[in-house]
C-alpha cells in the first residue's frame, strides 16, 4: 500500500507479458509510478488498493474486457481517466469505449511517444480538475455551503453529477427517499454555481395548504383577497438572480402545475389580483421522494413539467445503499451534537456494527436522530448498542430515571430560568422521540406529538435537528 506522499500510480491493464513489460519500462523511464493487471478482476482490485489516477487498458483481455474495467473504474471514481488500447483495425471498438467515457485510445502497435504525450495530458487534465475542485470546494466553504459527508462510491457518484451541473443555469431535479439529504445537495449546488454570492430560496411544496401555495410562490398584489393589506413579493421575485429550491414537487397540486410550467419556460409570472407580468432571472432547482413517472401514469402529475424540470437529474441515494458512510456519518454526527450539548461520548464498536447491518429507512435524518436521542440517553461517555434503539418496539420510551433524564443540566439562575430551560430539554427529547418513532417521516412525527407540520418544522429549525 502506497504512503499518502507517494503520488498516485498509472495502472497498465494488459495481458501479454511482452508488451505489458515495455510499456512499463517505458512509463517509468519517465518518472510514472506503474501498477500492474491482466485481466479485468484484477485491475477492479488494483483500483481500489493502490488508487491510481489514470488507467491504461487494453481492450481483449483473457477475463473480462476493457470496458468492463472502464465501467468499474467509473463506478469507483466517475472522474479517473482511462485510455484503452486495440488492435489495428478494431477502432470501431475504440469509438465504443469512447461513448462509454473513456478519454482517448490507442492503436496498436503502440507508439512510444504517443503514448507519453496521452499520458502527460491525461495526468494534467486530472492535476486541473482537482485544483479547480478543491477552488470551489474552498469557495463554496466560503459562501457557507452544507459539507456532503461520506466516501462511498454511490455518493461520489451523485457528488460527480452535482459538480458537473453547478456551473449551468440548467434546472435540476434531485430525487431520493425522505431524509437521504437533498437539501444539502441542492444547497451545495447554488454555493458551487455562478450564483452563489445570491439568494438562495427554499420552499417546501408539501408544508404549505393548497389554498395559500400560490400567494407563496407568486406573490399577491395589495386587496388580491381578504386579508392582502399589501402587496407581498413571492419565493420567485426573492430569489430574483439566485436559486429557488422547490422541495416535495410532486406534492404541487395539478392546478399550480400548469403555472409553474410557464413561469420555467418564460420566466415570467402573474403576481395574484395583477395582470403585469413580472420577469425573474431565476435558476430551478427541484426535489422528491416521489416517483414522478408512476404519477404522471397515474395523472397526477404533468409529463411536460417533469421533462421541463429534470434537465439534469441527480439521485440521491439511501442510506442503505452507502454503509460505508454509516461510521463516518455517525461520528460526524456525535461531535457535532456534543459540540452543542458540552458532552463528550464516543460510539461503542457493538453500536457501530449495529448501525451498518440496519437498513435506515427514514435514511440520514433517522441516523442523525438516533445518534441525538442516544447521545441524551447515554448516562456516561460511551454510547451502547441499547442507547440506539434500533431492536425491539421502537415506542418503547427511554429509560426515565433522574440519572439518565437530568445528567448534565444546568440548575443555575432563577426558578424561572431553569424552567424555560427544563422545558427547552423535554420539548427537544420529545420532537427526538417522535421523529425517531416515524423514521424521520416529519408528518407522521407532527401528527404523533398533536401539532401542525409548520409547528413541528420551526420546533426542528430551533431545535438543530434538521438534516
Amino acid at each position: 500500500m502506497p504512503s499518502p506522499s507517494d503520488p498516485a500510480p498509472i495502472l497498465l491493464v494488459e495481458d501479454k507479458d511482452s508488451l505489458r513489460t515495455m510499456l512499463r519500462r517505458l512509463l517509468e523511464a519517465r518518472g510514472h509510478r506503474v501498477v500492474e493487471a491482466i485481466d479485468q478482476p484484477g485491475a477492479e482490485a488494483a483500483v481500489r488498493e493502490s488508487r491510481p489516477d489514470l488507467i491504461i487498458s487494453d481492450l481483449k483481455l483473457p477475463s473480462g474486457d476493457g470496458l468492463g474495467v472502464l465501467r468499474a473504474a467509473r463506478d469507483i471514481d466517475p472522474d479517473l481517466p482511462v485510455i484503452v488500447m486495440t488492435a489495428y483495425g478494431s477502432i470501431q471498438d475504440a469509438v465504443a469505449a469512447m461513448k462509454e467515457g473513456a478519454l482517448d485510445f490507442l492503436a496498436k502497435p503502440v507508439e512510444p511517444d504517443h503514448l507519453l504525450l496521452l499520458v502527460e495530458r491525461a495526468r494534467t487534465q486530472r492535476r486541473v480538475l482537482a485544483e479547480n475542485l478543491l477552488l470551489k470546494e474552498e469557495l463554496a466553504a466560503r459562501l457557507g455551503a452544507p459539507r456532503i459527508v461520506g466516501e462511498s462510491a454511490a455518493l461520489r457518484r451523485t457528488i460527480a453529477a452535482m459538480q458537473r451541473a453547478a456551473p449551468s443555469d440548467a434546472t435540476v431535479l434531485i430525487e431520493g427517499e425522505s431524509g437521504t439529504g437533498k437539501e444539502l445537495v441542492a444547497r451545495a449546488l447554488h454555493a458551487l454555481s455562478p450564483r452563489a454570492g445570491r439568494p438562495f430560496v427554499a420552499i417546501n411544496c408539501a408544508a404549505i395548504p393548497e389554498t395559500l401555495l400560490e400567494a407563496e410562490l407568486f406573490g399577491y398584489e395589495k386587496g388580491a383577497f381578504t386579508g392582502a393589506a399589501a402587496r407581498k413579493a413571492g419565493k420567485f421575485e426573492l430569489a430574483h438572480r439566485g436559486t429557488l429550491f422547490l422541495d416535495e414537487i410532486g406534492d404541487l397540486p395539478l392546478a399550480l402545475q400548469a403555472k409553474m410550467l410557464r413561469v420555467l419556460e418564460y420566466r415570467s409570472f402573474d403576481r395574484l389580483g395583477s395582470l403585469s407580468p413580472v420577469h425573474v432571472d431565476v435558476r430551478v432547482i427541484a426535489a422528491t421522494n416521489r416517483d414522478l413517472r408512476a404519477m404522471i401514469a397515474a395523472r397526477r402529475f404533468r409529463d411536460d413539467l417533469y421533462f421541463r424540470l429534470s434537465v439534469v437529474p441527480i439521485l440521491v441515494p439511501p442510506l442503505r445503499d452507502r454503509r460505508d458512510d454509516i461510521p463516518i456519518l455517525a461520528r460526524h454526527f456525535v461531535e457535532r451534537a456534543c459540540r452543542e450539548m458540552n458532552k463528550r461520548v464516543a460510539l461503542s464498536e457493538a453500536a457501530v456494527a449495529a448501525m451498518q447491518s440496519y437498513d435506515w429507512p427514514g435514511n440520514v435524518r433517522e441516523l442523525q436522530n438516533c445518534i441525538e436521542r442516544a447521545i441524551i440517553l447515554a448516562s456516561g461517555n460511551t454510547i451502547q448498542l441499547g442507547h440506539l434503539r434500533l431492536e425491539g418496539d421502537v415506542r418503547q420510551q427511554p429509560d426515565r430515571t433522574d440519572a439518565a433524564r437530568w445528567d448534565g443540566f444546568d440548575w443555575s439562575g432563577s426558578l424561572a430560568d431553569v424552567t424555560r430551560r427544563a422545558v427547552e430539554e423535554s420539548t427537544r427529547l420529545k420532537v427526538i422521540a417522535a421523529l425517531g418513532d416515524a423514521r424521520g417521516d416529519r408528518v407522521q412525527a407532527a401528527e404523533a406529538l398533536g401539532i401542525p407540520l409548520a409547528e413541528l418544522l420551526e420546533l426542528i429549525k430551533e431545535c438543530r435537528l434538521g438534516v
